[in-house]
Order: structure tokens, then C-alpha cells, then sequence
């Protein structure tokens, strides 16, 4: 037999197990529900309030054995006189207590919530919240809302539907939330759908919210300023321009009064577009309003000035900001100096980089990164080890993003042994091999002409299972290249080309190159035409050397042709292409197509260099052209 609940374990005073098990019997035959223990069924009638009254309504339970004697449970013959406490009865609050500490430490507590609990009607939503509210697990009070429905057969709650979907979306459990909405088939509370709103958006799941957005707006009713607020400003960290212009279009259709986090939305929205005008535009208006929004409205402002080198506005901007009591913070300047450093304006961040220091600003590892990172590319690996050592000086120590940007630095400048020193010491203080560190790795071995080792590495990324990029494939196109191995270059191209990836315009043009230099011009023009043809745009320069190629191999209107291409896509020739050009159909006598040529070369302002110009009238001189006297004296003056 079952045991009891524990709260009959209090139903006398003697604790007669005869007695027990006979109560028990009669209260499971009722089928009572929490209300029937308050004395609350009519069914029953009012429970005793004396032994004797007990004893009256129980006395076929307790006044006969269960032999059919005369004695009673007690094992002597009943005294109505015998004083009983009265039965102990729990509070809904305690029942549920039991309950669900019963659901947290059993596995399988579906199988035994009835049986361990016959009279508790759990369907009752007095019980259901009560143990909802004591089970702090969302996911253990989903399961037993599910348990509930299996009671009912098929229909869930509607109450019980909105309690369980709030705690779902309260939790933050996304996922969940939307496979019980789904499942449930319920409407819930249009607060609740709000809530769900900000559940989405926190999660990234920004078309979802848009959806619910719609859902509310059928129903006529318009979420508060701050959800639509965390709606803005979820959609700028997913770079969803088009949500929040379409959040906003919304807003101002219920007529809600925006404030400075709604604007600073707005603003963060159009420097994504790269609309920095608008931006500053909508910022000076904010602050000549009197509000001021939130640092990182500035910072993101700042550093799409300085993408497109306007430092004059950021300068300004960073004036205002102290003008507002808004002083410029080392995330502030930070945007600065790495705007300057990405614009080729090293020297001018490495002195803003020096002035912070000198005005008691203390740059953290990721401005220090920033900086040696930015020293690195330009080659001045001599102020990228002051910094360096200076940053370990100041206790900071480099992580694994600041040893790769050393470590490429060094390799850039010709520092072999000492790029390869610092990668084992990286090593050695636990960071990981991964993808970064073997492409800095692998790019530096190529820069060295070192593509054996360099290959060596790609081998063991495989087997130690770490993934290649497209930096990895490119690197070895250009090291194979630049050494003149075409057959290896052309390998890693097309494996490059089988992952998926993208040839960098580097890599491309490098290849293209090296293939006109091996006299495999017309491999290089099928593998141009094959790229464009998959959909990739390669770089127009890249033409170039194929246009030399073919007029070197007297495919002059093939030459002609290409150059014709560069030209209507408005991209410049070099010089050296018009002049070989040029020398190759003059040479071939083709002259009309040598001056159609240089007519093109003048116009873009290019000079006809001194030697080949005197080649080329003495040879109109020597054939008594006719276009010596037409083109004699325009030639002679753009000398």
C-alpha cells in the first residue's frame, strides 16, 4: 500500500495503525478536494469539532475490530470518554510545499504525485499556483503543466496557460516560450505578449518580435517606450537597419513620445548606413535640446567619422561632450585613435595615444593592442616594442590577440627568429593554437619565402582539427606565387575555390601575374572569365598584365578589347600597360591602333614616357606616315 501524505501523519494522538489505516480508507473513498479539508463540502457536512462527534461520524471505523469484536482499534473495548486530538490540517501553501519538493528530488514524480497525494485536486488553480510559485525550476514547472493537461485530457487552462507562458518569457527561455504558445493554442495576455517581445529581441530573434508587434497591433494595443526602446536597440546590435526604421515608422503612427534613448537608436542606426551627416545632424539637435545621450552614442559616432576621415566633426564632438559635463571616456578616444589608425593616420594616433598618457588617462590592453597592432602593419616595429614592453611594464599582460599582432609585425619586418621566439613563448603560457595563430604564422612564412614550413603548418591544422579560412588559402597563393611555383599556387587557388571561399583581389591579381609571366596568358583570361562567371567580382587591375600578355603574343584586338573593358568601368591602366601596348602595335606597324591607344592615355593625364615617344615618331618618320603631321606635334607636347 501507498504511504499516506504526511499531512495525516497527525490524525491522533496514539498513532493506532489500525486507526490510520481505516481513516485513510474512508477519506480516500470521498475523493476529497483541498477546499473539502477546510470544511468547505456540504457534501461531507462540518467536520467534527469534538472527539465524540468524530467518533459518532467514524464509528463503524473505529468502535469495531477487524474481527468484528467488540474492541476497538485501540485493543480494548471503545470509551467514548477518550480524549482525541483533534485532526491536523495543512494549508494549501504546505500541501504545494510537498509537492514540489517531491518534483524536484524524484525523476519520475508523474507516476507517484497521485498516488503519494489521493485527495489533493490538483487541477484546483488555488493548488496549481501555489506549486507554481514554490517551484523556482521554469523547465521542471513546464513539465508539470504538461502533467496537468494530461488530467484534463486534451485542454490546457487558460489561466494556467498565461501563469506558465509568463514564467517561460520571464525566464528568458525564448524557445520555449514559443513552443508552448504553439502548442498551447491559447491568447495570451497582451502584457505578456510585450514581455515576450523583450524575450525575443534579448535573444536575437528580431522577425519573431516583429511578428508579435503585428500580433498586438491588430489587437489595438500599443507596448510601453521601453520595449519599444529594447526593440531599437536590439535591432542596431543585430544591424538590422530596415527593423528599426520600421520600429520607429510604427511609433510615430501611435503617436508615442520618444525620448534620448530612442533618438540615440536613431542615430546609431544611420551610422550603420554610413549616413554620418544625418547622424551629426541629429545629435546637434539633441544637444542643443538639452538632452544628452548615452557614451556609446557618441563612440559609435566617433568611429564612423573616422572612417570617413572627417576629423574635423569628431573633434567637435568631443568638445561638446566635455562642454555637456560628458567627458570623453578611454572608449571615446579609443574609437579615435583606432579611426586614425585604420585611415593610415598612425603617427597622429600614436601621438593622441601619448597625450592621453600625459593627461592621466590609463590606455587599457585593447588600446595598447589597437596601437601595436597599427605599427605593425605600417612595419615601425621599433615604436610596437616600446609599447609592447611598456604594456607589461604597466602589469598588463598581452593576450592572445596582442602576441599575433606582434607576431605578424615581426614577420612583416624580416624578425624571423624572433617572431618565432615569441610564437613558442605564446605557447608555452597556455594560449591555443587556433586559427588566427597559425594563419600569422603561415602569412609570416610566406612573406619570408619560407612556403615549405608554411605548407608544413597547413598540414597539421588538419590534424589537429583546427579550422581554415580563406586567410589561410590566400597566404599560400601569394607565398607559391611570388616564388614563381604556379602549379602549387594554382592548388591551393582551387582548393580555396572548392571550400567555398573567396580569393582576395592580392592573391587573385598575384596569380594572374606570375601566369602572363610563364607565357600562360590565355590561362590566365579563362581563369578571370571563370571567376566572374561564379558570381565573384575580381579586381579590374588584375587585367593588366593579361592586356600585355595578349599584345606580346600579337592578339592585338583581344589587347584592345580588354583595355576597352577597364576603361568603360572606369578604372585606370597603368601606365607602364598603355606604354607596352603602344610599343608592341607600333612595332607591329599597326599604328592606328598605337595612337588609339595613346589618344586614351592622354586623356587620363598620363605622359608618354621620353624614350618610348622618340621611338615612336622616328618609326612614323621612317615610314613617311600619314599621321606624322596630325600626331607629330600633339605627341611632342605631352612629353
Amino acid at each position: 500500500m501507498a504511504r499516506l501524505p504526511s499531512f495525516f501523519s497527525n490524525l491522533c494522538l496514539r498513532q493506532n495503525p489500525k486507526f490510520l489505516k481505516a481513516a485513510a480508507r474512508q477519506i480516500r473513498s470521498r475523493n476529497l478536494s483541498v477546499d473539502q479539508f477546510n470544511g468547505n463540502s456540504e457534501e461531507l457536512g462540518p467536520i467534527p469539532q469534538t472527539p465524540d462527534e468524530f467518533l459518532a461520524q467514524n464509528r463503524s471505523v473505529s468502535l469495531t475490530g477487524e474481527n468484528g469484536s467488540s474492541e476497538g482499534l485501540m485493543g480494548k473495548p471503545a470509551n467514548l470518554d477518550e480524549k482525541f486530538v483533534q485532526p491536523q490540517i495543512h494549508s494549501v501553501s504546505e500541501i504545494a510545499k510537498e509537492v514540489s519538493n517531491l518534483i524536484r528530488t524524484r525523476p519520475r514524480w508523474e507516476q507517484m504525485l497521485l498516488t503519494d497525494f489521493p485527495t489533493v485536486n490538483f487541477t484546483d488553480p488555488t493548488v496549481y499556483n501555489e506549486v507554481l510559485k514554490q517551484l523556482s525550476n521554469v523547465f521542471l514547472s513546464l513539465r508539470f503543466c504538461f502533467w496537468l493537461r494530461s488530467l484534463n485530457g486534451s485542454s490546457f487552462d487558460p489561466a494556467l496557460c498565461n501563469l506558465m507562458f509568463g514564467r517561460l518569457v520571464e525566464a528568458n527561455a525564448a524557445d520555449a516560450a514559443k513552443s508552448f504558445l504553439d502548442d498551447a493554442k491559447f491568447e495570451p495576455d497582451p502584457w505578456y505578449l510585450e514581455l515576450y517581445i523583450r524575450c525575443l529581441c534579448e535573444n536575437g530573434l528580431i522577425d519573431q518580435a516583429l511578428d508579435v508587434f503585428e500580433r498586438l497591433k491588430i489587437i489595438g494595443y500599443c507596448v510601453s517606450l521601453e520595449t519599444w526602446n529594447s526593440a531599437l536597440s536590439h535591432s542596431v546590435r543585430s544591424k538590422r537597419v530596415d527593423v528599426v526604421w520600421r520600429l520607429y515608422e510604427d511609433m510615430m503612427g501611435y503617436g508615442v513620445a520618444t525620448d534620448v534613448n530612442t533618438i540615440g537608436h536613431l542615430i546609431q542606426a544611420f551610422c550603420l548606413e554610413n549616413n554620418v551627416d544625418k547622424a551629426y545632424e541629429l545629435l546637434h539637435q539633441v544637444l542643443e535640446a538639452g538632452h544628452i545621450p548615452d557614451k556609446i552614442v557618441f563612440n559609435k559616432l566617433i568611429s564612423a567619422l573616422c572612417k570617413n576621415r572627417n576629423y574635423g566633426k569628431v573633434s567637435a564632438i568631443l568638445h561638446r561632450m566635455i562642454a555637456k559635463n560628458c567627458s570623453p571616456d578611454i572608449y571615446s578616444y579609443q574609437e579615435v585613435i583606432n579611426g586614425l589608425c585604420k585611415g593610415r593616420m598612425r603617427h597622429e594616433g600614436l601621438r593622441i595615444f601619448n597625450e592621453l598618457k600625459d593627461r592621466g588617462y590609463f590606455p587599457d590592453r585593447v588600446v595598447y593592442t589597437t596601437m601595436i597592432h597599427s605599427l605593425c602593419k605600417n612595419k615601425d616595429i621599433g615604436d610596437a616594442r616600446k609599447l609592447w614592453f611598456e604594456m607589461i611594464r604597466n602589469g598588463m599582460i598581452p593576450n592572445e590577440y596582442t602576441y599575433n599582432a606582434f607576431i605578424d609585425g615581426l614577420w612583416r619586418s624580416g624578425c624571423i627568429d624572433e617572431a618565432e621566439k615569441l610564437h613558442k613563448e605564446m605557447l608555452n603560457k597556455g594560449y591555443p593554437e587556433t586559427t588566427v595563430s597559425y594563419n600569422t604564422m603561415i602569412n609570416g612564412l610566406c612573406l619570408n619565402g619560407k612556403v615549405e614550413e608554411a605548407q608544413v603548418l597547413f598540414d597539421k591544422m588538419n590534424e589537429k582539427g583546427i579550422v581554415r579560412d580563406s586567410i589561410t588559402y590566400n597566404s599560400l597563393i601569394e607565398g607559391f606565387s611570388k616564388q614563381g611555383r604556379i602549379t602549387e599556387g594554382m592548388y591551393f587557388f582551387n582548393e580555396l575555390l572548392k571550400q567555398g571561399f573567396r580569393p582576395s583581389n592580392a592573391s587573385f591579381s598575384l596569380l594572374i601575374e606570375k601566369l602572363c609571366e610563364s607565357e600562360l596568358v590565355k590561362e590566365a583570361e579563362t581563369l578571370w572569365v571563370d571567376i566572374r562567371e561564379r558570381g565573384l567580382e575580381p579586381a579590374v587591375h588584375s587585367l593588366d598584365p593579361i592586356i600585355v600578355g595578349l599584345s606580346k603574343q600579337g592578339h592585338f584586338a583581344e589587347a584592345i578589347e580588354w583595355l576597352s573593358y577597364m576603361i568603360s568601368n572606369r578604372v585606370r591602366p597603368k601606365k607602364t600597360t598603355f606604354e607596352k601596348l603602344i610599343e608592341s602595335h607600333y612595332i607591329n606597324d599597326r599604328y592606328d591602333d598605337a595612337l588609339f591607344v595613346l589618344g586614351h592615355m592622354l586623356k587620363m593625364g598620363y605622359l608618354l614616357g621620353e624614350c618610348i615617344s622618340h621611338s615612336l615618331v622616328d618609326k612614323l618618320c621612317r615610314d613617311s606616315s600619314r599621321h606624322v603631321e596630325t600626331s607629330l606635334g600633339e605627341i611632342l607636347g605631352r612629353i
